[in-house]
C-alpha cells in the first residue's frame, strides 16, 4: 500500500523478488531524492531494527530514499532462530542484496536513482561483497558497527567508497574495521565515534552514524552528476 504525504515522500510496503527468494520491506521515497539507500540488517535483526529505522529516518530527512528489508524469509528466519546457520552466510546475504539491487532498478520512483549500501554488523560483510561484483549504480557503502572483515578476499574486489564507522569503545570490531581498511583500494575512511560501544547506544552516538552517513551518500550521489 502506497502512501504520500505533505511534502510528497512516498512510502510504500513492499514485497520484493530478490531472485531466490521473494522478501518482505519498507520504501520511503522523498520527492526530491538524490539516491536510494539499502539497508543490509545485521544477524539475528530485520527491518524493524530501531536503530537502522532511527537512521533511515535521518537520511529521509536529508532527501535520500531508504529500502529497508528483511534478508531472510518468514521460514528461513525461524530455522535461523534455532540454529544460527544463515546470519553468517555473507555469500547468500550479498546475493539478497544484489536481488533488491535489481528489483529497486525496476520500480519508477527509484529506478533513475543512484544507490547505496547501509551495512550494520554481518550486514557490512554482505554489503561489501555485494560491492566488489561491482553492480551497476552503486556509489557508496557505508557500515555502522559492522564486520567488514568478513566480506574476506571480496575486500580487495571492492571499487566504491566505503565509509566504515565504529564506537570507540567496541575495540574488537575497531580492530577488525582497522584491518579490514587496510585492505579495502577503493576511496575510504574509519570514522571513530569517541566513547561509543557496539550498538551505539550513548547519548548523541547514533545521531552523529546518522550524519556521517547521511554526508557520505549525499556526496557520493551528488558525484555522478
Amino acid at each position: 500500500m502506497e502512501r504520500r504525504d505533505a511534502a510528497g515522500t512516498m512510502e510504500r510496503d513492499v514485497r520484493l523478488d530478490a531472485g531466490d527468494a521473494v522478501l518482505a520491506g519498507d520504501l520511503t521515497v522523498p520527492a526530491d531524492a538524490s539516491g536510494v539507500v539499502v539497508f543490509a540488517h545485521g544477524s539475528g535483526s530485520s527491518r524493524h531494527s530501531p536503530r537502522n529505522r532511527a537512521v533511515a529516518g535521518a537520511l529521509q530527512q536529508a532527501e535520500l530514499a531508504t529500502l529497508l528489508m528483511d534478508l531472510l524469509t518468514g521460514e528461513e528466519e525461524a530455522a535461523d532462530a534455532r540454529t544460527g546457520h544463515l546470519r553468517f552466510d555473507i555469500a547468500l546475504l550479498a546475493r539478497r542484496l544484489l536481488g533488491a539491487a535489481r528489483w529497486l532498478s525496476a520500480r519508477p520512483a527509484a529506478r533513475d536513482l543512484p544507490w547505496g549500501c547501509f551495512g550494520a554488523s554481518t550486514g557490512a560483510g554482505a554489503a561489501l561483497v555485494a560491492a566488489a561484483e561491482r553492480p551497476r549504480g552503486l556509489r557508496a557503502v557505508v557500515s555502522r558497527g559492522g564486520r567488514p572483515d568478513l566480506a574476506g578476499e571480496a575486500l580487495a574486489r571492492v571499487e566504491t567508497p566505503t565509509l566504515l564507522i565504529v564506537g570507540g569503545d567496541d575495540r574488537v570490531v575497531l580492530d577488525l574495521n582497522r584491518r579490514a581498511l587496510a585492505e579495502i583500494t577503493a576511496e575510504k575512511r574509519l570514522e571513530v565515534v569517541a566513547g561509543a560501544t557496539h550498538l551505539f547506544e550513548e547519548a548523541g552516538a547514533l545521531d552523529r552514524v546518522a550524519a556521517l552517513a547521511a554526508d557520505w551518500f549525499s556526496r557520493h550521489f551528488q558525484s555522478t552528476g
